[in-house]
């Protein structure tokens, strides 16, 4: 019988992973077609069928999953190897795509970025800053950055920063003209600053104490999709905003702004790289992460 080539197996592995040809054609730069070809060659070179097919799925058969248990490690052993040639003859080398918020965007190119750059001459790094949660595999990044809760289950998260709190903020005017809120359901009564997450969805405020938890949809004239616009409506007396800490931290330290509801403000884990832990780990993101936890923690 013929051996089926490492094209094909590669094809099976990812349609596998992406539960989709047209995910799995995207990430492979191959046609739809050119990609369903490969697999009927493969199912006819093995004489058995690997994948269920619907029109809305696909998901591997029972002699798909073994397959693909038994091939997983045989294609990241030969990444690896891959990755040992470039090695040897040097630095890392190519392209990290990484997607983050703007917080992570900043905090990165004011520490490790610049300092990974030189040290590594060949690489180059894509930094997305968008406030979306998307599917970093789906869209061809090497790795994400988000807060710990925020990182999906079935990746691998390094912490790249210590813990972080978001905190109701309003100037010293508004607190004078209106009662601060000392529960949060207090809110409903007061002027709030909404802010619209890139989803288009309005954020709902999430407060805790002593175990009880409280996520309250508050009301409001004013709606921004800025933590920094944010902040200015509220110094400028518009009402309550409800932001991270660090970017109130200059409001705060000048007085013109005030924490309320503070005890219902626990910390959280802050932000962290996040990536696949079922693939195999480039050359180069190996290398930055190994320095972000020599720089930032």
């Amino acid at each position: 019988m013929p051996k089926p080539n490492l094209a094909d197996l590669t094809a099976f592995a990812s349609i596998a992973e992406h539960r989709s040809f047209r995910r799995a054609a995207d990430a492979l730069g191959v046609s739809r077609s050119s990609l369903s070809h490969l697999m009927r060659t493969l199912e006819g070179t093995l004489g058995v069928r690997l994948l269920h097919r619907t029109t809305r799925s696909v998901a591997p058969t029972e002699a798909g999953e073994r397959l693909l248990k038994r091939l997983a490690p045989v294609l990241r052993d030969l990444d690896e190897a891959l990755d040992g040639v470039s090695d040897d003859s040097g630095q890392p080398s190519g392209t990290l795509r990484i997607n983050g918020n703007e917080t992570a965007a900043r905090l990165l190119l004011g520490t490790v970025v610049p300092l990974f750059l030189a040290r590594y001459p060949q690489m180059s790094i894509d930094l997305v800053s968008e406030g979306r949660l998307i599917d970093i595999v789906e869209q061809k990044f090497d790795a994400g950055i988000r807060l710990g809760e925020s990182v999906p289950q079935d990746m691998i998260a390094v912490r790249i920063g210590g813990d972080m709190r978001f905190v109701a903020v309003a100037s010293p005017a508004y607190l004078a003209a209106n009662s601060p809120p000392v529960h949060p359901d207090d809110l409903r009564q007061h002027r709030c600053i909404r802010q619209r997450l890139p989803s288009g969805k309005l954020y709902r405020w999430e407060f805790a104490r002593h175990a009880q938890e409280i996520t309250i949809d508050v009301p409001g004239v004013l709606t921004l999709d800025h933590s920094g616009l944010m902040v200015e409506a509220a110094i400028d007396g518009l009402g309550i905003a409800f932001v991270p800490e660090h970017v109130a931290c200059a409001g705060l330290d000048s007085k013109k702004l005030a924490i309320v509801l503070e005890d219902w403000s626990p910390a959280i884990p802050g932000l962290c790289l996040y990536y696949p832990g079922n693939r195999h780990i480039p050359a180069g993101l190996r290398a930055f992460i190994d320095m972000i936890k020599a720089f930032i923690f």
